[in-house]
């Protein structure tokens, strides 16, 4: 005999699941038509539901956009955790973080998704809202480089605001280059010099020498 209790948890992973199969299929067209050029139909379609069973889970395509956007983020602001934790000295942390998320632009599917299409599906403050984790992220590795003497003690809020921004516009830039490539090794080039400028030295932390 099935209890209750068995019967939604069946219920919650049927649920989990087809909302993994819709956002994934929708991670897919979005790749390779964008936005615009996928159709509720396509993602359905994709994902072996029905329009009653999207609709069940998601109000529209923005909505489902977001999901996509959101779980991105998420995975770019992992692997700039990674990238940032593998440094023991948080100077080279920092500088491995920005260096991780700034790659993250040659991938095409990232690329497409989170510097492409995002500007255009989504409203700049639902944008904005999204992008929280990864800036978070420099605010708590900025904060632990000063706290090891590797930057003055600074705001970290304006800070933050700035080493962001840049970041978040040379991806641009990296992303519609005709040779990313190219761009991004300029770009880390002078990530380097304005994070050294940062520090106010020319090089490492104060005990590193």
């Amino acid at each position: 005999m099935v209890t209750k209790a068995a019967a939604r948890r069946s219920q919650q992973e049927r649920t989990r699941a087809t909302t993994a199969a819709l956002v994934a299929a929708a991670r897919e067209l979005f790749v390779e038509s964008g936005f615009s050029g996928t159709s509720l139909g396509a993602i359905c379609d994709r994902a072996g539901v029905t329009r009653g069973a999207f609709y069940h889970h998601f109000d529209n395509k923005e909505q489902i956009f977001r999901e996509v956007f959101a779980a991105e983020q998420e995975e770019l602001a992992a692997i700039v955790r990674r990238a940032f934790l593998a440094e023991p000295d948080p100077w080279d942390g920092l500088l491995a973080g920005a260096r991780a998320m700034l790659e993250s632009s040659l991938d095409p599917a990232v690329r497409r998704i989170t510097l492409i299409e995002a500007p255009v599906a989504l409203d700049w403050t639902v944008l904005r809202d999204l992008q929280a984790s990864c800036k978070e992220q420099l605010r708590a590795g900025l904060a632990i480089a000063i706290e090891a003497g590797c930057i003055p003690d600074r705001p970290l809020a304006p800070l933050t605001s700035l080493l962001y921004g840049g970041l978040c516009e040379s991806a641009l830039d990296i992303a519609r280059a005709d040779d990313p490539p190219a761009v991004l090794r300029d770009t880390l080039a002078q990530l380097e010099a304005m994070l050294a400028g940062v520090a106010g030295r020319v090089s490492g932390c104060a005990h590193t020498g």
